[in-house]
C-alpha cells in the first residue's frame, strides 16, 4: 500500500484556498430535498405516461423515459449519499442511501468503502475497487459495461458471498473489520427484499413492480452506464494525478440534474467532500488549473465506442474529440482476454 500515493488534489498539483474550500464544502438539507422533490415529481409524471401507454406502442418511449429517470438519478443519489454529502442530516442521508442503493443494486456498506477506495487509488490497477471494466476497452468489454451485464453479474455474486460471510480478500482489505458484520447483514437484507419482491409478484400475480420498477431499472441501466463510462474511459492508469485519470464534460440542465452535477467529475475527485450543489462553483474556481471539459455525454460515448471497435479490429485508436492517455492512442492489436 505504501508504494502508492493517494490520488487527490495534492497529488494532482491543484490548490484551492482553505476559506473557499470550507465554504464550498458546507452541507445543507435544502438542496438535497429540493432535488429529491423534483425527482419524485418527474418519476410520477413518467410513471403516469407508462400507465397511459400500456398496451400501445407508446409504451416504448414512455418506458425509456421512466427507466432513465429511475436508474440514472438512483445511481447519482446513491453516489452522493456514499460521500455523506447529499444532506446535512445524517439520518436523511442514510435512509436515502439505502433506498437509492436498492434501485442501483449495490449494498450500501460495500458501496461506501469500495467508493472510498476508488477515490484513494483512482484508476490504479489492483488498488481501485471500482475499476469496473478491463482496460483498454475493446468492443466486448464496452458491451459488457454498457449493457450492465457485467455490473449485474458482479453484484449477484458479491451479494451472495457477502451474505454468507465469505468475503473476498479485496473486500476484507478495504472494509474496516468492525463493519464486516454490518456488510453481511446488509447483503442479507438486500437479498431478502429482492426475493420478497419476486415472491410477491409470483404469488399475487401483481404486475406493478415489474412495470414501474424492475423493467424500467433494466431499461434505464444502459443509460446510467452511458453517464458513468465517461468518468475514466481512455484515460491514464497507474499514476497519482486526477487530471490525467478523470474526465469532466459539458452538460445541459437535464444531464446536470439526473447526474447531480457529476459532469464535473474531475473536480469531484479533486475535492470529493464538496456537495453536489456546489460542484459548478468548484469547477469555476478550478478552471485555470484543470483541463477543459470534454464534449457532451453523447459525443464522448460515440468516440469511446468508435475507439473500442477500432481497437478490437487492430485499427488506429487515436481519439479525435476527447482526452485520451498517450498509451491508448495509435495502432494496437486486440488485447488478450483477462484471466
Amino acid at each position: 500500500m505504501s508504494d502508492y500515493q493517494a490520488t487527490n488534489a495534492s497529488s494532482s498539483g491543484v490548490r484551492l484556498d482553505k476559506k473557499t474550500l470550507k465554504a464550498l464544502s458546507r452541507r445543507s438539507d435544502r438542496p438535497g430535498l429540493r432535488w429529491l422533490a423534483t425527482w419524485a415529481a418527474l418519476l410520477t409524471g413518467s410513471g403516469t405516461l407508462v400507465y397511459l401507454s400500456l398496451a400501445t406502442w407508446w409504451i416504448v418511449p414512455a418506458m425509456l423515459l421512466h427507466g432513465t429517470l429511475l436508474a440514472v438519478p438512483a445511481y447519482s443519489l446513491s453516489h452522493e449519499c456514499a460521500h455523506g454529502t447529499a444532506f446535512r442530516t445524517r439520518r436523511l442521508n442514510e435512509v436515502f442511501f439505502w433506498l437509492s442503493s436498492l434501485i442501483y443494486i449495490e449494498e450500501p456498506t460495500h458501496r461506501r468503502y469500495a467508493h472510498a477506495r476508488h477515490h484513494t487509488y483512482t484508476w490504479i490497477k489492483g488498488k481501485d475497487a471500482q475499476m469496473s471494466f478491463h482496460t483498454p476497452l475493446t468492443a466486448w468489454s464496452w458491451f459488457m459495461e454498457i449493457s450492465t451485464f457485467g455490473h449485474l453479474i458482479y453484484e449477484a455474486r458479491l451479494l451472495t458471498r457477502n451474505a454468507l460471510g465469505a468475503f473476498d480478500d479485496e473486500v476484507i482489505e478495504f472494509t474496516p473489520a468492525s463493519e464486516l458484520a454490518k456488510l453481511k447483514w446488509g447483503a442479507r437484507a438486500f437479498l431478502a427484499i429482492y426475493g420478497g419482491l419476486a415472491a410477491y409478484v409470483i404469488v399475487t400475480g401483481a404486475m406493478w413492480p415489474l412495470v414501474y420498477i424492475v423493467v424500467p431499472r433494466l431499461v434505464g441501466g444502459p443509460i446510467m452506464q452511458v453517464f458513468t463510462i465517461t468518468q475514466h474511459a481512455e484515460l491514464e492508469e497507474d499514476q497519482p494525478s486526477i487530471l490525467r485519470s478523470t474526465r469532466s464534460f459539458r452538460s445541459g440542465p437535464i444531464g446536470r440534474f439526473v447526474y447531480m452535477n457529476m459532469n464535473n467529475h474531475m473536480e469531484h475527485h479533486l475535492y470529493p467532500m464538496t456537495p453536489f450543489h456546489a460542484l459548478p462553483t468548484l469547477a469555476t474556481a478550478l478552471q485555470e488549473q484543470v483541463p477543459e471539459p470534454d464534449p457532451s455525454v453523447v459525443r464522448i460515448n460515440a468516440e469511446v465506442l468508435s475507439i473500442a471497435v477500432r481497437r478490437s479490429l487492430g485499427l488506429d485508436t487515436t481519439a479525435r474529440h476527447i482526452r485520451q492517455a498517450d498509451g491508448y492512442a495509435g495502432r494496437e492489436p486486440m488485447p488478450a482476454p483477462a484471466e
